[in-house]
C-alpha cells in the first residue's frame, strides 16, 4: 500500500524548516562564528540592517551550485539578496556570502544576482551591493566550458544610470565585487577592507612584486591616490548609514525627482559670509565653511573628499531640494584644476544629470595647474572631457564667482551665460584670461624694466590691469546676470532652484551624459 501523500500543512511545515535551515546556518554555524570573530557581519545581517525592519524579502533562497559534488554545502551559492524598503522607499540589494566557499563567483550565484538586479531595473528602484569575495570559484571556472559560463556581466554596463547603484566594500574584494564598485554611483569602503582586481599573492606570482593588501587596495590608497571610492567608513554600520544617506539625496530612478524635505525655504541675509573669503586672492581659505552657510542646516555629503582636493563635489539641499555643488577649494593648489579634479568633476556631473539634480558652481579658481607632471597626466584630454560633459549637461546650473576665475577654468566651472540659468559674481571678483599679476609680468615686462621706480610702476600697472578684471565689465555686456551682495547668496540660490525646476525625462527618452561610462 502506497504511503499517504503529505498534507498541505506538512508541505508548509517542510518549506518552513528548509527555509529556516538555509537562513540560520548559511555555509555552516562554524563559518558564521568565524565571520563574527573577525568583527564582521554576515551578508544576511547586513541586509537586515540596510532594509527597514521586517521589509526584506529574499529571492533565490534555495539556490545551490550547479556542480553536484558541492550542492549540499553551497546554500545560496555564495550570493544572497532580495528586495525591501530603505527609509520607506523600495530598493533591492545583494551581496557576497563568505560562509559559502568564500563568496566566490559561480554560475548559479551569478544568475541569482542578475535576476535581482534585473528586477530592480524593472521596478525602477536603487540597487545596493555588499562586496566581500575572493573572486571566481575554482576549479569551476577553469577550462573553456567553465570559464565561458561566467562571462563578464554586461547588464550593469547597459544600466545608463536608470537607477542608482551603491556599493559597500566590507571585506577583501577581488574580481566580481570590485567590478560592481566601479559601476557604482557611490562606493563606500570599510577600514580594514581591501578593494583590488587581483590579490597580492597573484601579483607576486605574476610579476615578483611584493605588496601588502592595504598598500594595494586599502581605504587610504583609494581615498588619496585612485579616487575609486567615494567615502570611507569606520565600520559596517557606518557604511550602511552612509549608503542610506546617499540614497536620500537621489530619486528612485532617472524618471523621478529627488525627494524634497519641508521646512527649509528660509533665506535670511548672512552678512558674515563674505568675511570667510579673504580679499587678497593669494590667501587660502576652506570653501567647506562657505558651503555650510549656504545649504540647509550646513549638511553636506562630500564625495571623493581626499581625491582632486582643489575641487569639492558634494551633495546638499537648498530649500529642501537636492543639489550638487562643485566648488573651488583654495586650500589645495590654490583651487587650480588638474587631471584628477577633471575626472572627479566629470563623474559627478554624470550622476547629477542622470538623477535630475541641479548643479551649483562656486568659483574661486586661478586656472588649470601648470607643469610637466599634469601635462604628462593627460591634462589636455581630461580638461576637454570635463568641458564636454558640461556641454551635455541639461539639468539647471547656477554659478557664482566669489573671488577670482581665470582662463579656461572659468568656463570649465560653468562660467558665462551659455546654458547657465543664473550667472552671478560677488563685487570685487576678478574674471579674465589670466591672473593680473601674471599678466602684468608677461605683457608689461618692458615697461616695468624701464621704469625709474619699478616697484611703484608695477603696482600702478597691476592696479590698472585689475580694474579691468572686475565683474562690472562682464555684467555690463550681460555675460553676468547680476552682481550680488555676498550676504544674499543663499537667497539667490534658493530662488534660482525654485524658479528653474528640473524636468525628468519621459519614458523612452534618454540623456546623453547619463549614458556616459561610469569610470571616466
Amino acid at each position: 500500500m502506497a504511503d499517504n501523500p503529505p498534507t498541505p500543512q506538512q508541505i508548509r511545515e517542510d518549506l518552513s524548516l528548509r527555509r529556516q535551515k538555509v537562513v540560520s546556518e548559511m555555509g555552516s554555524p562554524e563559518r558564521i562564528e568565524r565571520q563574527h570573530a573577525r568583527g564582521r557581519l554576515t551578508i544576511r545581517e547586513r541586509l537586515d540592517r540596510l532594509f527597514d525592519p521586517g521589509s526584506f524579502r529574499e529571492i533565490g533562497t534555495f539556490a545551490v551550485s550547479e556542480v553536484p559534488d558541492v550542492r549540499d554545502r553551497t546554500p545560496g551559492d555564495g550570493k544572497i539578496g532580495g528586495w525591501g524598503t530603505i527609509d520607506g522607499r523600495a530598493a533591492t540589494a545583494c551581496g557576497d556570502d563568505v560562509t559559502v566557499l568564500h563568496g566566490s563567483s559561480s554560475v548559479v550565484g551569478g544568475r541569482r544576482m542578475k535576476r535581482i538586479y534585473e528586477q530592480s531595473l524593472q521596478q525602477g528602484v536603487p540597487f545596493v551591493y555588499f562586496g566581500e569575495t575572493g573572486g571566481a570559484r575554482l576549479p569551476d571556472s577553469l577550462g573553456s566550458e567553465g570559464f565561458s559560463k561566467i562571462a563578464a556581466s554586461v547588464e550593469m554596463g547597459r544600466r545608463r544610470r536608470r537607477i542608482p547603484l551603491a556599493t559597500a566594500i566590507v571585506g577583501e574584494s577581488f574580481g566580481g565585487s570590485s567590478f560592481h564598485s566601479a559601476y557604482s554611483d557611490f562606493t563606500v569602503q570599510v577600514r580594514g577592507a581591501a578593494l583590488n582586481v587581483s590579490s597580492p599573492r597573484v601579483i607576486e606570482i605574476a610579476t615578483g612584486e611584493r605588496i601588502s593588501l592595504q598598500d594595494l587596495g586599502g581605504v587610504d590608497i583609494h581615498l588619496d591616490i585612485t579616487g575609486q571610492i567615494d567615502r570611507a567608513a569606520e565600520d559596517e554600520d557606518d557604511a550602511i548609514a552612509q549608503i542610506k544617506r546617499f540614497l536620500s539625496y537621489l530619486p528612485s530612478n532617472c524618471r523621478e525627482l529627488p525627494p524634497v524635505l519641508d521646512g527649509y525655504d528660509h533665506a535670511e541675509p548672512d552678512p558674515g559670509l563674505a568675511d570667510l573669503v579673504p580679499t587678497r586672492r593669494q590667501r587660502a581659505y576652506d570653501m567647506h565653511r562657505v558651503i555650510a552657510r549656504i545649504v540647509d542646516n550646513g549638511e553636506v555629503l562630500d564625495l571623493k573628499p581626499r581625491f582632486g582636493r582643489s575641487l569639492i563635489t558634494t551633495l546638499a539641499r537648498i530649500g529642501g531640494q537636492s543639489v550638487g555643488i562643485l566648488a573651488s577649494n583654495p586650500m589645495f593648489n590654490a583651487g587650480a584644476l588638474d587631471p584628477n579634479t577633471c575626472d572627479k568633476g566629470t563623474q559627478f556631473l554624470c550622476m547629477c544629470e542622470a538623477f535630475n539634480i541641479p548643479t551649483i558652481w562656486l568659483q574661486d579658481v586661478p586656472g588649470f595647474i601648470v607643469g610637466s607632471q599634469p601635462e604628462h597626466a593627460r591634462l589636455l584630454h581630461k580638461a576637454i572631457m570635463f568641458l564636454e560633459a558640461l556641454s551635455l549637461l541639461t539639468v539647471p546650473r547656477f554659478t557664482i564667482v566669489m573671488r577670482k576665475a581665470f582662463g579656461l577654468a572659468y568656463f570649465s566651472l560653468n562660467g558665462g551665460n551659455d546654458n547657465n540659468m543664473l550667472s552671478t559674481a560677488w563685487p570685487g571678483a576678478e574674471i579674465s584670461f589670466m591672473d593680473p599679476g601674471v599678466g602684468v609680468n608677461v605683457v608689461h615686462a618692458r615697461d616695468i624694466a624701464e621704469a625709474a621706480d619699478s616697484n611703484a610702476e608695477r603696482q600702478r600697472l597691476v592696479d590698472e590691469w585689475t580694474l579691468g578684471h572686475e565683474p562690472w565689465g562682464a555684467a555690463g555686456i550681460m555675460n553676468l546676470d547680476e552682481i550680488i551682495d555676498p550676504a544674499d547668496t543663499r537667497r539667490w540660490l534658493l530662488e534660482a532652484v525654485q524658479r528653474f525646476p528640473v524636468t525628468p525625462p519621459r519614458r523612452g527618452e534618454t540623456k546623453e551624459l547619463a549614458s556616459w561610462p561610469t569610470c571616466v
